[in-house]
């Protein structure tokens, strides 16, 4: 089950890092941000370091106020946030024809949360791919409690550097992974070497989409406080992200922001004045996600490192939740940012 009770939140706080090193963690962490002083090319260099810094002080963030599944998704008007996430990843399956028997590798799989809905939605068998130690240990729990143990399995290890023979998957997805990518084509490459010739790979996203303008003040704050809040060395644009799938060698079937064709905003849980979102805000998950309900849980962040229950820290890194959901809502209402991009490709055929 996800742990969504406020003493989970402060035990989990700052995953397989000491509780003593937490803060000096988040201020290692801000200082590789544009708002901190850092640069892009320092995040690129760090790459590691900075995801996995982040999702140690993060994830319990995630699974106290999202779930299992760490992921946005478009959603129908009527349909709630877990139904449109499970959606959204059977989408993933059935795009690439998952069926028994087939070896899938999920690529940057955080906890599992879509792992385990992919093997129990298409009965396949699922990798999952991480290079964090504490986000592994979680989703190997959840694996376990889910009865899921003989079809699904985690390996730790780096996207740009697999541990994986070549062609040994029948298909390979990613959802808001490779986003964390240094270098997007060498990261495909990857993918590409390990999947096998015909073979395909369906992944969701982070962009900026073609109405960003870098020279934009306001666009250039938004894209800096989405990077920060979300563990990014440099958001690609969808231009960029296209690009890179064919450098990397795949032939491109499909390439869309399904963000264009939502009824409901993608950001609306994070979003207040989004349409729909006082309905969505009086239940449980909706208020914890809303602005309000995040300043209350920085509240009580608060009260419990004051009370010696949380880290020194904790309160640091509810902040930067806060920006994280602060810069989303911005991209997302000025059209500049998709978490949705998805694209499906095919490894090419090695000729005879």
């Amino acid at each position: 089950m996800s742990r969504t009770g406020a003493l989970h939140l402060a035990s989990g706080l700052g995953g397989k890092i000491s509780k003593e090193e937490v803060k000096s963690a988040v201020e290692q962490y801000e200082k590789y941000h544009d708002l901190h002083g850092g640069e892009a090319k320092s995040r690129a260099s760090n790459y590691a370091d900075v995801a996995n810094k982040y999702y140690d002080l993060v994830t319990s963030f995630y699974e106290y106020g999202w779930g299992e599944s760490f992921h946005f998704a478009n959603r129908w008007e009527g349909e709630t946030l877990r139904e449109s996430i499970k959606r959204y990843e059977h989408f993933l399956a059935l795009q690439l024809g998952l069926t028994e028997g087939m070896k899938v590798l999920d690529v940057g799989c955080g906890i599992g949360g879509p792992l385990r809905e992919i093997a129990r939605f298409s009965s396949a068998s699922v990798t999952g791919l991480n290079n964090n130690e504490y986000q592994i240990t979680r989703g190997q729990e959840l694996i376990s409690s889910a009865g899921l143990s003989e079809r699904c399995d985690f390996v730790k290890g780096d996207f740009m550097e697999m541990p994986f023979p070549d062609d040994t998957f029948d298909a390979a997805y990613a959802i808001e992974a490779t986003c964390h990518a240094p270098d997007a084509v060498g990261c495909y490459k990857e993918i590409q070497r390990v999947l096998r010739p015909g073979q395909r790979l369906a992944f969701y996203e982070w962009c900026m989409t073609d109405r960003f303008d870098p020279g934009n003040p306001r666009h250039a704050d938004a894209k800096a406080e989405i990077e920060l809040g979300n563990g990014l060395t440099d958001i690609r644009t969808t231009a960029q992200c296209v690009q890179a799938v064919k450098d990397a060698g795949f032939e491109v079937i499909c390439a869309k922001d399904v963000a264009e064709d939502s009824p409901v905003p993608w950001y609306q849980p994070l979003d207040p004045g989004a349409a729909g979102s006082w309905s969505w805000m009086a239940s449980a998950e909706g208020f914890r996600l809303s602005r309000v309900g995040r300043l209350l849980t920085r509240a009580m962040v608060n009260a419990m490192e004051r009370l010696g229950v949380a880290p020194e820290g904790s309160v640091r890194v509810s902040g930067l939740m806060e920006t994280a959901g602060e810069g989303l809502v911005k991209g997302g209402r000025a059209g500049i940012f998709t978490p949705m991009f998805f694209v499906l490709a095919r490894k090419k055929h090695v000729a005879n």
